[in-house]
C-alpha cells in the first residue's frame, strides 16, 4: 500500500518545519528559502547537503549560497564526491560559482571513479590569484571596445554583457571587484548620471533580429554574467539552471522538446536516494558501469521508451502528452518505443478499449516498435517476487487495508513481519494456487516502518530494482495534464458516459482524443499543443483556449473554404428574372493560387439571418432597409424591403443586386455576407444540421467541486441546428472532411453523417472573442457572423 495523500502531506509539512531554521542559518534569501520548501524533494536534498556540510548549525551567505548550487547541480553520477567538495566551500577554497562550476565539470567527467585533488583543485581554479592590475586591464579592454555604444546608449546600456566577457576571459577573478572595477570605468567615461539616463531609454528603431536557439553561448552570456561574482547570486542562478532546482520543472529547446532528458550512455547517474532511520544509513541507487554497458550492448545504445495505458477507457488529451513525450522523444533520437498494456485489472478491461488505444495511436501519428501487454510478465515477475522472499526483502502479510493504515500510522511493523524464508514461499505459493481471497494475503516489501518518509513505509519501485540487481532506467514523473472547464479522471469520465450526461466516449464535448477527433481536431494541432505546454513536473492548470489556438492554426492553413448558412434568411432579388441562374468561383483558399469552386447564383438567396437588423446603428455593416453590403464572391446587394411573420419576425427580404458592379470603379460597402444560393431556381439549397458546442462546465476547476461537480455541467454545452443551408460543392462530403465556413468557423463532418443528410460539428469559432451567451451581432467583414455565443 503506497503512502496516502494526507500522510504524504504532513511528512511534507515535518519536513518544512525542520528545513526552514536551517535554510535561514545558512544566510539564504527569505523568498529562495520559500521557494525551495515548496518543493519536498528538493527540500530534502538540500536539508542533506547542508548536514554533510556541517553548515546546519548556519554559516556565511556566500557559504550557503554555494551550498544551495552543490544541491541543485551537483552532478548525480559523481554523489560520492560532494563531501569532498563541500569540504573546500567549507574552508573558503572555492568561493564563487565559477569556481563551483569547473568543479563540476570535473565530477561529471570522473563519476563514481576515483578523484584526484590536484586535478579537481586546477579544475576548480583553487589557489588561482588574479591581480588587480590584471581586472584593470581586462575592464579597460571590454570598455574600450564598447565605447561607441556607452558614449550613444550611455547608463542604458546593459553592462552585463560586457562582465561576462570579462569573467570569461578572468575565470578565477573575484566578481564582485570585476563588477567594481567595471563601473567605476564607465562612470569615469560618462561621468555622473543626467536626468535622462535616470528616466526610460529613449525609443529606437531596431532592425528586426533572427530569434537565435538558447545554446551554450547564450547560457555563458546570460546565466553566466554573474559566474565569477559573489557567491551570494550563486542560489538565484542555481535555481535557474539546474533541473532539480526548487520549482524542479523542466524545459527542452525550441528545437528540441526532450533536450533535458538523460541520454542512454549518461543513466549511470542517482536514481534515487535514500535515507533509512538504521544503521542502513544512506543508500544512493544507480546503475553500475557494468549494469550500464550490458544495457547498451543490448539495446544498441539506442533510447527505449514504452507508453503503458490501461485498457479500462478511452484515451484524453493527457494521453496525447504522454505518447508526445514517449514516442516523441524515441522518435527524436532514433530510437523506439512499446505501446504496453497495462492489463493488471480484467474486472475493467475490454476488447473496445486495446482496439481503440491502437486506433488512436496511429491516428495522433505514432508506430509502436512492438505491442506488449504486463501479463507476458506476470510469471518473470512471480520469479521475482520469490527472489526478494529468498532474500530476506518481503513477507506475506495478512493485515487488512485499515489494519496496515492504523499500523503506518503508528509505525508499527506488521505482526508477520518476521516470518521465515520458508513459511513466506509456501505462503506465497497458496497465493498463487488462489487459496486466499482477495485482499486476505498480500505480498510486502521489507523496507523500513520506523522512517519518517512514508514511502519507505513500502517497497520503492527504485529500492525493489536495486535489490534485484536489474537495469534501472530513468523515469521521469511530469505533471498532469489539467485543463480548464472540463474532467480528466477516467472514472468521472465513465460517470459521464454511462450516466448519459454526454453522448458516448466520443462525444465531441469531452476531451477524449476520439471526442476531440469527431469534433475536427487534428492530430498535428494536438501535438503542437503538447509541445507548446513543455514537459515539466510543475503542476498547472491550462487554460481551454490554449488548445483551440492550435487547431484553430492548423486548420486555417488545412482546411478549405467553404459557403454556408447555419440560420436561413430568404432573400429575393427583384431585379432578377424568376429563371436567372448563373455561376460565381469561389476560393477553397483565398489569397493562394486555386481554381475554386462553383456557386450557383439565383434569383432566391439566403443570408444569416443575424445579418439584417430592422434598425440601422453606427458600426454595424450589415443589412438593414436601405442599406447594401456584399455577398461574397458575387455582387453587392441593397434591401428595398422585408416580410414579417405572424410572431413580428424577418421571414424574408426584398432586395436589388447590383449586377454591373465588376468594374465600374464604385467603391464596395463596408459588409461582407456568406450566403448560399438555390443549385437551379426554385430548389432549395442542400440542407444539413449543424451541432455547435460550448465547455461542458461552467466552473474552470469542477474537479475542485468534490461530490456537486455533476451539477456544474453546461446545459448550453451543445445546441443542434436543424436546415442549415449548404452550397453543391459540400454534398459530397465524408466522415471527418473539414472546413471552415466562411465568417462563422470550422467545422468538420459528424460520422452520423448520411447521404442526402449532413451532420456537422463546429470545431471551433474563427476566433474566441465574444463572452460567454453574448450573440454576435450582424455581418462585418471579418469573423464569426452570426455563429453567435462563444462557441468551442
Amino acid at each position: 500500500m503506497a503512502a496516502t495523500k494526507e500522510e504524504k502531506e504532513r511528512a511534507a509539512a515535518a519536513l518544512q518545519e525542520e528545513a526552514r531554521p536551517v535554510f535561514l542559518a545558512m544566510g539564504l534569501d527569505e523568498k529562495v528559502v520559500e521557494q525551495s520548501l515548496r518543493n519536498p524533494k528538493f527540500t530534502a536534498a538540500l536539508l542533506e547537503t547542508a548536514r554533510e556540510a556541517g553548515a546546519e548549525g548556519g554559516c556565511p551567505k556566500s557559504r550557503g549560497n554555494l551550498i544551495y548550487a552543490v544541491a541543485s547541480k551537483h552532478p548525480a553520477n559523481a554523489l560520492a564526491h560532494r563531501g569532498l567538495l563541500l569540504s573546500y566551500i567549507m574552508e573558503d577554497q572555492i568561493k564563487s560559482n565559477a569556481q563551483l562550476d569547473g568543479a563540476f565539470d570535473y565530477l561529471k567527467r570522473v563519476g563514481p571513479g576515483p578523484t584526484a585533488p590536484s586535478e579537481l583543485e586546477a579544475a576548480a581554479g583553487v589557489g588561482v590569484v588574479v591581480s588587480p592590475a590584471q581586472i584593470a586591464a581586462a575592464v579597460a579592454e571590454a570598455v574600450a571596445a564598447n565605447r561607441e555604444r556607452l558614449e550613444e546608449e550611455r547608463y542604458h546600456l546593459n553592462t552585463n554583457i560586457m562582465l561576462a566577457g570579462i569573467t570569461k576571459q578572468l575565470k578565477w577573478a573575484d566578481g564582485a571587484k570585476v563588477r567594481e572595477a567595471l563601473t567605476a570605468a564607465v562612470e569615469e567615461l560618462l561621468g555622473p548620471k543626467t536626468e535622462a539616463d535616470l528616466g526610460p531609454q529613449p525609443d529606437k528603431k531596431k532592425k528586426p533580429k533572427a530569434e537565435k536557439p538558447k545554446g551554450k553561448e547564450e547560457g555563458a552570456a546570460n546565466g553566466k554574467a554573474a559566474a565569477g561574482g559573489k557567491a551570494g547570486d550563486a542560489a538565484a542562478a542555481a535555481a535557474a539552471a539546474a533541473g532539480a532546482a526548487p520549482e524542479e520543472g523542466a524545459a527542452g529547446t525550441e528545437d528540441d522538446p526532450y533536450a533535458f532528458m538523460p541520454k542512454p550512455e549518461d543513466n549511470n547517474k542517482i536514481h534515487t536516494t535514500i535515507t533509512f532511520s538504521d544503521e542502513r544509513g544512506v543508500l544512493r541507487i544507480a546503475n553500475s558501469a557494468a549494469k550500464l554497458a550490458e544495457h547498451l550492448e543490448r539495446t544498441g545504445g539506442r533510447v527505449v521508451t514504452r507508453f503503458p495505458p490501461e485498457p479500462n477507457g478511452y484515451l484524453h488529451i493527457g494521453h496525447a502528452k504522454a505518447m508526445f513525450v514517449d514516442f516523441g522523444m524515441a522518435a527524436r533520437y532514433g530510437g523506439v518505443c512499446y505501446l504496453r498494456y497495462d492489463d493488471t485489472n480484467p474486472n475493467a478491461e475490454k476488447q473496445e478499449y486495446i482496439d481503440h488505444i491502437e486506433e488512436i495511436v496511429s491516428w495522433m501519428g505514432w508506430t509502436p516498435w512492438k505491442i506488449t501487454y504486463a501479463s507476458d510478465y506476470f510469471g518473470r515477475l512471480y520469479d521475482y517476487a520469490v527472489q526478494l522472499i529468498k532474500a530476506g526483502h518481503a513477507y506475506v502479510c495478512h493485515q487488512t487495508k485499515a489494519e496496515i493504515e492504523e499500523s503506518r500510522e503508528k509505525k508499527l511493523p506488521s505482526p508477520w513481519r518476521n516470518r521465515g524464508v520458508e513459511e513466506n514461499l509456501a505462503l506465497f505459493e497458496d497465493m498463487r494456487r488462489g487459496l486466499y481471497k482477495e485482499g486476505e494475503a498480500t505480498l510486502r516489501m521489507r523496507m523500513d516502518h520506523a522512517n519518517d518518509n512514508p514511502t519507505l513505509w513500502d517497497s520503492v519501485a527504485y529500492r525493489l530494482l536495486d535489490v534485484l540487481d536489474t537495469y534501472k532506467p530513468v523515469v521521469w514523473e511530469y505533471s498532469r495534464l489539467n485543463i480548464t472547464n472540463t474532467v480528466m479522471s477516467k472514472r468521472k469520465l465513465n460517470r459521464l458516459v454511462t450516466e448519459g450526461h454526454v453522448n458516448g466516449w466520443d462525444d465531441p464535448r469531452l476531451l477524449t482524443l476520439a471526442g476531440l477527433r469527431r469534433r475536427g481536431f487534428t492530430p498535428e494541432a494536438v501535438n503542437a499543443f503538447c509541445r507548446e505546454i513543455g514537459i515539466t513536473r510543475n503542476a498547472n492548470v491550462i487554460p481551454y483556449h490554449k488548445l483551440e489556438h492550435h487547431v484553430r492554426a492548423h486548420l486555417d492553413a488545412t482546411s478549405p473554404r467553404a459557403l454556408a448558412v447555419l440560420r436561413p434568411l430568404r432573400v429575393v432579388l427583384t431585379n432578377l428574372a424568376e429563371g436567372h441562374a448563373e455561376v460565381v468561383t469561389a476560393a477553397h483558399f483565398p489569397g493562394r493560387a486555386d481554381s475554386g469552386y462553383p456557386v450557383p447564383f439565383t434569383r432566391v438567396v439566403y443570408i444569416e439571418s443575424s445579418d439584417f437588423r430592422v434598425e440601422d446603428a453606427r458600426d454595424y455593416y450589415g443589412l438593414a432597409p436601405g442599406k447594401s453590403a456584399m455577398l461574397r464572391y458575387a455582387y453587392p446587394i441593397t434591401v428595398t424591403g422585408y416580410t414579417t411573420g405572424p410572431g413580428g419576425g424577418v421571414t424574408e427580404l426584398q432586395a436589388v443586386a447590383d449586377l454591373g458592379y465588376a468594374g465600374s470603379g464604385r467603391k464596395p460597402p463596408k459588409g461582407v455576407l456568406n450566403w448560399v444560393g438555390q443549385p437551379a431556381p426554385g430548389r432549395e439549397p442542400e440542407s444539413a444540421e449543424v451541432r455547435l458546442y460550448d465547455v461542458l462546465f461552467n466552473s474552470e476547476a469542477p474537479e475542485a467541486l468534490g461530490d456537486d461537480w455533476l451539477g456544474d455541467i453546461n446545459p448550453a454545452s451543445l445546441a443542434v441546428l436543424k436546415g442549415a443551408y449548404l452550397t453543391p460543392e459540400l454534398a459530397g462530403a465524408k466522415a471527418f472532411d473539414r472546413f471552415q465556413f466562411e465568417r462563422l468557423g470550422y467545422f468538420c463532418v459528424d460520422p452520423d453523417s448520411r447521404p442526402g443528410s449532413l451532420v456537422f460539428n463546429r470545431t471551433v469559432t474563427l476566433r474566441d472573442s465574444f463572452p460567454k451567451g453574448e450573440q454576435q451581432q450582424g455581418g462585418g467583414g471579418g469573423g464569426g457572423g452570426g455563429g453567435g455565443g462563444r462557441g468551442r
